[in-house]
């Protein structure tokens, strides 16, 4: 069986902590509306980088990957979001940009190597 790769890592590991900063939200914040907006977009990155990884071309790779970026994007805004308006605090709030600045990094330069080699 493949070994698994570094976003395909990350972005599980941060799937984990956005399910368990969801439950966090829900339980002791009693917010349902913007956890729910962040639980649905942090769980997508994972799970297109996985698509991505079974996709039957290195286009449909491409085209996944893209949409695990877009996920990532709007994942930061409603950390974003969540940090100004007290749900996060500043540490909650920066420990989780840490992480999906990392993802999005990782992302951004598969795309590049790509494009790169597509040229």
């Amino acid at each position: 069986m493949k070994e698994e790769n570094i976003i395909q890592k990350k972005s599980f590991d941060f799937a984990v902590r956005a399910v368990n900063a969801y439950k966090y939200l829900i339980e002791n914040k009693k917010e349902f509306v913007l956890s729910k907006q962040f639980l649905r977009c942090a769980t997508s990155i994972g799970a297109n980088v996985e698509e991505a990884i079974g996709g039957q071309s290195e286009s449909d790779f491409y085209s996944k990957l893209c949409i695990a970026y877009k996920e990532a994007r709007e994942t930061k805004y409603w950390i974003k979001l969540m940090n100004e308006t007290e749900y996060f605090n500043k540490s909650e709030a920066e420990s989780l940009l840490k992480d999906l600045e990392e993802i999005l990094r990782i992302i951004g330069k598969i795309q590049v190597t790509i494009k790169k080699r597509n040229s």
